[in-house]
């Protein structure tokens, strides 16, 4: 079974005289330990691609499963238990909570799951040390680079543990140095943790450590190539 399976997926949005056919009859699947890039021009619906396979909008057709469990069937308050222990998210905006430390930030997604404090601690740390930030723990953002940020950012997504991450331009807001430096900790995790990363882009230093690249154009598949 594959860890992600989208079958006829369809998403219209009715907000504007002329409905917006963001995604139509999109099939794909995704396996475990993928590093695999969506990439089209702006407006071609890969945002919208992202946030249907994170539970963050729902198909006005079509279904997508993730471990066989179909999430548009989910009630609201199942969907958002479900991300919280599923689904990891990095955006562009890092969405650090400013009065936080860096520690602190990536044990809060944990502290919403019950995790115990002993445990928070102890993972917030291992990570941390792990994306390079192990002498910067006690600072907050403010105090932090965009790319510290980023990292700090992707540290709180894998505490939570999640099947998979979903990464919407990642890269975006980082100069050259800090961008290769994200990625290469993101394939280093993919490969040491058989982590699944997606990735919304246009950039190109994330396309060429992509090992699957997804184009879309007009909110449908125009091409499916793996590296």
């Amino acid at each position: 079974m594959a860890l992600i399976e989208i079958s006829a997926l369809n998403k219209t949005y009715n907000t504007t005289a002329v409905p917006v056919h963001a995604l139509q009859h999109i099939n794909l699947q995704f396996e475990k330990s993928e590093f695999a890039a969506i990439v089209g021009p702006s407006g071609s619906g890969k945002t919208t691609l992202l946030n249907m396979i994170g539970g963050l909008d729902t198909p006005s057709s079509g279904s997508i499963r993730i471990d066989g469990q179909d999430i548009a069937a989910l009630s609201s308050g199942k969907l958002v238990d479900y991300r919280l222990h599923h689904i990891g998210f990095v955006f562009q905006a890092y969405n650090l909570i400013p009065v936080l430390t860096a520690l602190e930030n990536v044990e809060f997604i944990m502290l919403l799951q019950n995790i115990n404090k002993k445990e928070r601690r102890r993972r917030a740390q291992e990570l941390l040390q792990a994306v390079g930030l192990g002498d910067r723990m006690n600072a907050r953002p403010s105090q932090l680079s965009g790319g510290q940020q980023q990292r700090v950012a992707v540290a709180r997504t894998l505490a939570s543990r999640p099947n998979f991450v979903l990464a919407d331009e990642p890269t975006a807001n980082l100069d050259s140095a800090s961008a290769e430096s994200l990625l290469d900790m993101m394939e280093e995790l993919n490969k040491k943790f058989d982590m699944t990363f997606i990735f919304s882009t246009h950039d190109v230093r994330v396309m060429k450590r992509a090992r699957r690249i997804i184009t879309l154009v007009d909110g449908k598949v125009d091409k499916d190539e793996s590296a």
